[in-house]
């Protein structure tokens, strides 16, 4: 046998009324969504020019496995990664 059913009041409806959002109130919601996206968006960007600096350091000491001319351009692309991850970092610590 199952249990009977009843109808039971939602009293929440009653006493809280849908607030609406100016305009000016979404815009300034939005555009600090649309910071905090560009904040995780340039958090990626760091990750994976890390990412990248330690593939190619591993590539740049890889000795004779690698051509030359890669381990070469590893060893430049360590560098530059490092100083772009400088670069980013410094500014959004200015932000």
């Amino acid at each position: 046998m199952s249990p009977s059913l009843s109808v039971v009041a939602d009293n929440d409806l009653k006493t809280s009324a849908p607030k609406i959002e100016t305009v000016a109130q979404r815009v300034r919601r939005l555009q600090l969504e649309a910071k905090n996206l560009a904040k995780d968006h340039i958090r990626s960007l760091n990750q994976a020019l890390v990412a990248v600096e330690q593939i190619a350091a591993e590539i740049s000491e890889g000795g004779d496995a690698y051509p030359p001319g890669v381990r070469d351009l590893a060893r430049r692309m360590v560098e530059d990664c490092e100083a772009r991850v400088q670069t980013l970092e410094a500014i959004v610590a200015r932000t």
